[in-house]
């Protein structure tokens, strides 16, 4: 069963990444990491549904989304990238993809960051964000979603990896995290780890982890 929801409000969170709020249903309920399947309500994109994960609380008044805008892929988010307040967009009910565990290490790439938002809203807001890290890999500096919120949530436990062009305040990696990397800022691989990214990332992550010693509770989400 959908639920049309008009749109109340639209904002740049990066370049190409928008950040949507909409109306939401009496009585509708999710927990933090989990997605619905979403479609755009006009002709000719009704059916075309994807998922997406909410970056909103339950106990907020509004949904949200944090999405980013691929205006060379399959056109829906090409199409997302042009809605506007008072468009309306078709959600179904929500379903689990990444459920907190415990403390751990979490580990994005790109737009995979999206399902680790609401966790880290939701802990930051209960003041239990403990020693949990996160380690985001991103292009560049003007890719990395929501810098300035994850940099008071966590502190020192939000590392930048910025994979295609050196900067002063992150780690410059020349190509993807790789085991080194992640030896060098993880001690203990006894532990949850969240992984969630691009398919090529979340493989080369699993891998180094597992070859590290870890076995990674990693509850994956596609991008």
């Amino acid at each position: 069963m959908g639920h049309t929801l008009e749109i109340t409000d639209i904002q740049s969170v990066t370049h190409d990444v928008r950040q949507i709020r909409f109306e939401k249903p009496d009585n509708y309920s999710f927990t933090p990491g989990q997605a619905t399947e979403a479609s755009i309500d006009k002709e000719g994109w009704r059916d075309e549904k994807r998922p997406f994960t909410f970056t909103s609380l339950n106990s907020d008044p509004y949904l949200e989304f944090v999405i980013k805008i691929y205006p060379d892929h399959d056109g829906v988010t090409e199409q997302i990238g042009k809605l506007k307040v008072g468009d309306s967009l078709i959600i179904g009910d929500a379903w689990g993809t990444i459920e907190y565990k415990g403390e751990g290490v979490f580990l994005a790439g790109g737009a995979g960051v999206t399902p680790f938002i609401a966790i880290f809203r939701d802990l930051h807001k209960k003041g239990e964000i403990g020693s949990n890290k996160l380690i985001f890999s991103n292009k560049s500096d003007k890719d990395i979603i929501l810098k300035k919120e994850f940099q008071e949530i966590l502190g020192d436990h939000f590392v930048n990896a910025i994979t295609d062009e050196p900067t002063d305040d992150h780690i410059f990696l020349d190509g993807y995290i790789d085991k080194d990397f992640l030896k060098s800022q993880i001690n203990d691989f006894d532990q949850e780890f969240y992984v969630c990214g691009p398919g090529p990332f979340i493989d080369a992550m699993m891998k180094n982890l597992k070859e590290l010693g870890a076995d990674p509770e990693a509850l994956i989400f596609e991008e």
